[in-house]
C-alpha cells in the first residue's frame, strides 16, 4: 500500500459552502490518514461533503450505504456461488469454474482497496450497523487489508482512501470506534450562512426574494410538533419552485402567503401542521 498525503487542501467546492472549522478538520483528517466521522441532523450536508471533497481534489467517490442487516463481509467482497453453480451446470460460461477467484466480486471497501488511484470512501449512516460491524470495519481500515478466505488471499490497499463516515446519531457508537476517528458535528447553518449557500445555487437571485425566503424558511422550522424539519435541500427546491411560478410575488410571501408547503414538508402530519400554522407566520 502506498502511504501518501494529498498536498492539495480542501476549501470547499462549487456547490458546497463550508466554514473554516470544517475545512480544517477535513484537511487534518487527510493529513493524519484518519477516518472523519460526521454527525448532524439530516440535511446539514454530511453526505454532500464527501462529494465536495471528490470534486475539489479530483478523486473518484465510492459510497457504502450501510443497512441494518448488512454484514461486514458484504462491504469487503462477495463470493458468487450461485453464478458458479449455474456455470458448472450449464457449461456455457467463458470463465474457468475451477478458479474461484473469477467469482469473487469486491464490495465497496474492497473496491476502494484495489483501486489503482486514491479514492474517497464514504461510509454513509454507520449508526444503522451493529457495534461489531462498526468496530471490525475500523480494524480493516486501520490495517488496510482483509482476507478472502475462499481463496486464501490477503487484499492489501494499493492506496489509503480518504474515509468519510456519517451518522445521524440514531444509535450510540462505541467508545473504541469514536476513539479511532476524527469527529465533527455539522450544525444546521445560521441564516447568513444559508444565504451564502442559496447564492451558490442561484447566483442571480433577487435579494428581496433571498431574504424573504430564508426568513420564512427559518420561521417554518420553528413550528412545534414537526417531526422532520425542512433542510437545506428542501429550501433549495422550494426557491426553485418559487422562481418557476410566473404568478409568485415576493410581497405575498412577506404577508405570510407561503405556497408549495409540500416541497418543504414531506410527511403528512408535518404538512398539515404547517398548513394550520402558516397563516400566523409573518415575515
Amino acid at each position: 500500500m502506498k502511504q501518501e498525503n494529498d498536498l492539495r487542501r480542501f476549501a470547499g467546492a462549487s456547490q458546497y459552502v463550508l466554514d473554516d472549522e470544517l475545512a480544517e478538520i477535513v484537511n487534518i483528517s487527510i493529513a493524519l490518514e484518519m477516518p472523519l466521522l460526521l454527525k448532524g441532523e439530516p440535511g446539514t450536508g454530511k453526505t454532500m461533503l464527501a462529494h465536495a471533497i471528490t470534486e475539489a481534489l479530483t478523486m473518484r467517490l465510492i459510497v457504502l450505504n450501510v443497512k441494518s442487516s448488512m454484514k461486514l463481509i458484504d462491504a469487503l467482497y462477495q463470493y458468487d456461488t450461485l453464478t458458479r453453480l449455474n456455470d458448472s451446470r450449464f457449461g456455457d460460461s467463458k470463465r474457468d469454474i475451477s478458479n474461484i477467484e473469477e467469482y469473487i466480486r469486491m464490495g465497496k471497501i474492497g473496491q476502494a482497496f484495489v483501486s489503482d488511484e486514491r479514492v474517497v470512501l464514504l461510509i454513509d449512516e454507520i449508526d444503522k450497523a451493529d457495534t461489531d460491524f462498526q468496530d471490525d470495519m475500523l480494524d480493516i481500515l486501520d490495517q488496510m487489508q482483509f482476507d478472502i478466505i475462499e481463496i486464501d488471499k490477503t487484499i492489501t490497499a494499493k492506496h489509503r482512501p480518504i474515509v468519510v463516515i456519517t451518522s445521524n446519531a440514531k444509535k450510540d457508537l462505541s467508545d473504541p470506534f469514536l476513539g479511532r476517528c476524527n469527529f465533527h458535528h455539522i450544525a444546521f447553518p445560521e441564516p447568513d450562512m444559508m444565504k451564502n449557500i442559496v447564492q451558490v445555487h442561484f447566483p442571480d437571485i433577487d435579494k428581496e426574494l433571498l431574504n424573504s425566503a430564508v426568513q420564512a424558511f427559518y420561521r417554518l422550522r420553528e413550528i412545534k410538533d414537526i417531526e422532520k424539519k425542512p433542510a437545506t435541500r428542501e429550501l433549495i427546491n422550494w426557491i426553485r419552485a418559487l422562481r418557476a411560478d410566473p404568478d409568485f410575488r415576493v410581497k405575498d410571501l412577506m404577508k405570510g402567503n407561503i405556497p408549495y408547503l409540500g416541497v418543504l414538508f414531506k410527511k403528512s402530519p408535518d404538512y398539515f401542521t404547517a398548513q394550520k400554522t402558516v397563516a400566523t407566520i409573518k415575515i
